[in-house]
Formats: structure tokens, C-alpha cells, sequence
């Protein structure tokens, strides 16, 4: 699996171009980055994929966008809501990835969701901007809130991804920073790894079982 940040956001979302920021990846030790609203590309030896969110849309706009996308490699991902509407995103086909957990409903994540996520291979997003850039009540409430999603998958194994939220290359992270920031979260490098490996783990189709025929 190719060691990936699951969310930047080049220019005009951001300051920084697409080009710019997978040249920075690599030298930070990544193989991958998934660019929101840019077009997939490769750059050197870091293969940029294309990057779709939506947010603050009803479930009934989400179908229907989701459709468009659906023969693309674009990897797909929704802001999280409350409870009802996360379990009807998780059970939608064409989803890869639940974002912005620590901002949602504390109880929009329960043991129901976290068994549709591992059954559905849908992953949950590990925004690492709110450890770097939240200060006080705010950041100990995301790590909380963080700690409790990563109980639960623990017990139902989920996919999870780790994202910077980069918009200027500044804002980018070392494969070792993730390391270091994720173990604020109690996160140990097994995990980790796994986790930079998460978009592989949720865009690659499920192997098809081999039938033997006598």
C-alpha cells in the first residue's frame, strides 16, 4: 500500500499547486497524496488521486453526485453528520471516506456505524490539522473525541486515513510527524502504518472469490 495523505487542497482551494505539493510530499517520504477538487496526476514517484468531498448536502444530493463519480478513481468522501445520516452515507455504495468525526455529533459515531464501516469498507478520516492548529478546549476535545473513534475500531477493525488538510505545502507533515502527532492519540506505529496505507485499502475492488469447478 502507498504511504498517503488523504486530504490536501492545492490551489484555488489552497496557496500552493498541485505540482508543488507532491514535489514537497515525496521529499517528506510519501508515495501519494489525494488532492480535493484536482484532477489525478502523477509527479515525480508521487501519484496524486483525485479527491471529491461533499459536505452540508442532504443524503438524497449525495446519491445522486456519487453517481457521477462512481466509474472514476476519484476517492469520495463526506463530512460527517449525525447519527442518521452518517449510517445512510456508510451504507452507500461509492463512499470511501466519513470525514471530520472530532466536529460531528459526539453520539453520530456509535458501535452500529463502526460495524457499517468495517462491513462496507468505508474509512473513517483522522484530521491531523486539529491537533496542529487547535489550541486549548477545542484540540482536547478533538483527541477525546479521536480516542473514543479508535476504541471502536479496535473492536471492529474499520479502515482509517490520516490527513494534513493542507492548503499551503507549509502545512504538510513528515511520515515520522504522523507518528509523532498520531501517538497523541494513543495511535501505536502499527496502526500508524496502517492508516497511511487506508485509501489503498478502501478504492482497491474486494478480490473475487476463485470458484473451482471439477
Amino acid at each position: 500500500m502507498k504511504i498517503t495523505d488523504a486530504a490536501v487542497f492545492p490551489y484555488p482551494n489552497g496557496d500552493t499547486s498541485v505540482r508543488r505539493f507532491a514535489l514537497e510530499a515525496a521529499a517528506l517520504g510519501f508515495d501519494s497524496l489525494v488532492a480535493i477538487d484536482t484532477p489525478s496526476a502523477t509527479y515525480g514517484d508521487v501519484e496524486v488521486r483525485s479527491g471529491v468531498l461533499f459536505f452540508d448536502l442532504p443524503v438524497r444530493d449525495i446519491v445522486n453526485r456519487v453517481k457521477r463519480y462512481r466509474e472514476t478513481d476519484a476517492v469520495i468522501s463526506v463530512k460527517a453528520g449525525d447519527a442518521g445520516f452518517n449510517r445512510a452515507v456508510i451504507g452507500m455504495k461509492g463512499i470511501h471516506v466519513l470525514r471530520a468525526l472530532h466536529d460531528a455529533d459526539k453520539k453520530g459515531f456509535d458501535h452500529v456505524s463502526a460495524r457499517m464501516a468495517a462491513d462496507n469498507n468505508v474509512a473513517v478520516d483522522i484530521d491531523l490539522s486539529v491537533i496542529t492548529k487547535t489550541r486549548g478546549i477545542a484540540r482536547q476535545r478533538a483527541i477525546a473525541r479521536y480516542r473514543d473513534i479508535l476504541v471502536l475500531e479496535q473492536r471492529f477493525e474499520f479502515p482509517l486515513t490520516l490527513s494534513t488538510y493542507a492548503r499551503s505545502v507549509l502545512d504538510l507533515r513528515a511520515v515520522r510527524e504522523f507518528t509523532g502527532l498520531c501517538s497523541l492519540l494513543d495511535m501505536d506505529i502499527s496502526l500508524v502504518e496502517k492508516a497511511l496505507g487506508g485509501v489503498g485499502t478502501v478504492t482497491t475492488p474486494p478480490t473475487p472469490a476463485v470458484r473451482v469447478v471439477a
